[in-house]
């Protein structure tokens, strides 16, 4: 499945703590989403997948997820419908190797394109 990985205004990767959550963008958008740290050695933090602003609003309160902060947390965000988001987040999950959060959907991982290359990105 091709994705289309969302990014911030002037088409920069968007901080999770800076994201505009309140914008009309983000009324009823579900789908997977991935969180990642900047530095020197970029690492996705986290992999998930609902209600996209619910989701990220959670994740700026979780301490687990913050202790990364001070090497920028950043996210991306595509839609997709639900009953293709257990597979993706497992392919996601086995692909990057989250360091928070344990979730394994029990069905096949299915395939998708990863954001797309870019600096401070862990997939480049």
């Amino acid at each position: 499945m091709q994705l289309k990985w969302n990014m911030c205004q002037g088409d920069v990767w968007c901080k999770l703590n800076a994201v505009n959550l309140e914008h009309a963008h983000f009324n009823n958008m579900h789908g997977v989403y991935v969180i990642w740290h900047g530095g020197t050695d970029p690492k996705v933090v986290y992999v998930g997948q609902g209600n996209i602003k619910e989701r990220l609003s959670e994740h700026r309160r979780d301490p687990r997820i913050q202790s990364f902060d001070h090497l920028d947390l950043y996210v991306t965000w595509a839609a997709v419908p639900e009953e293709y988001r257990d597979a993706i987040e497992l392919y996601l999950a086995n692909s990057w190797a989250p360091k928070v959060g344990k979730r394994q959907p029990e069905v096949p991982p299915m395939k998708v394109n990863p954001p797309p290359m870019e600096v401070n990105s862990p997939w480049q």
